[in-house]
């Protein structure tokens, strides 16, 4: 049955995340970060999240199960893994795999809505009739076409050893995606889960395989934050996609 649990996590917040915030609060058109996507790096509070995460993995990670950990190659994904285990103090050594990265937007990327329908109003008009699953920005990718990344993906780990559990630190969009293909879900109920449930910066969601496929154990579990009293933030990844 090779991997039982996966264990997939949303990186801390970014100066991404705090500029977008920023950007969407102005009404501006660009989010001014300075740094192309993968260079991204955590915020002061995305840091302090993800210490406090860490303090949550400890005791779920405490049994002697095989547990192997990925994350994306992106720098905050990167960084949030390295806190995390060092403030769990867990010393396994964390994979990177390009196929965990975030969704990429293309000529939309840095661009709030508002400067999605100014400077690419057919391109923005695409997007309303094909929708958010669908829709892929020129140079960029739709939620589809990361959903074959994370088959991919899950198709490698059927050759660990039998009852190893996959730790994944990852992106929003990606969480989702996860649950998309484990849950077996329709494109209408991924979306009502990301517009209803946005996934929160180093969130744990859990799934767990038996004979009859996956099941959900937990889902946007941030309890580590409460309980450090740490910052609990829940920014939107895709911002091309909030109309």
């Amino acid at each position: 049955m090779a991997v039982s649990e996966l264990v997939v996590i949303r990186h801390g917040e970014s100066l991404g995340n705090a500029a977008a915030a920023v950007a969407y609060a102005a009404d501006a058109e660009v989010i001014e970060v300075g740094a192309r996507d993968a260079d991204v790096e955590l915020s002061p509070t995305g840091v302090e999240q993800a210490t406090a995460l860490g303090r949550g993995l400890g005791p779920l990670l405490a049994d002697e199960r095989p547990t192997r950990l990925w994350s994306s190659t992106y720098v905050r994904a990167q960084q949030t893994a390295r806190l995390s285990l060092d403030a769990a103090g867990i010393e396994l050594p964390v994979q990177l795999d390009e196929r965990l990265r975030d969704r990429e937007l293309g000529v939309l990327d840095l661009l709030t809505w508002r400067g999605v329908v100014n400077r690419f109003p057919q391109e923005a008009e695409r997007r309303q009739w094909l929708g958010k699953f669908y829709h892929r920005p020129p140079g960029g990718e739709s939620w589809a076409d990361v959903v074959l990344r994370v088959r991919s993906f899950l198709t490698d780990l059927a050759s660990l050893p039998d009852g190893t559990r996959a730790v994944i630190f990852c992106h929003d969009a990606l969480v989702l995606t996860f649950r998309y293909v484990c849950e077996g879900l329709t494109e209408s109920q991924v979306l009502e889960i990301g517009n209803t449930t946005p996934v929160k910066n180093v969130s744990i969601t859990r799934l767990q395989r038996g004979p009859d496929g996956w099941q959900l154990l937990t889902f946007n579990d941030v309890a580590h934050l409460e309980q450090s009293e740490a910052p609990v933030t829940q920014h939107a990844g895709d911002t091309d996609a909030r109309a």
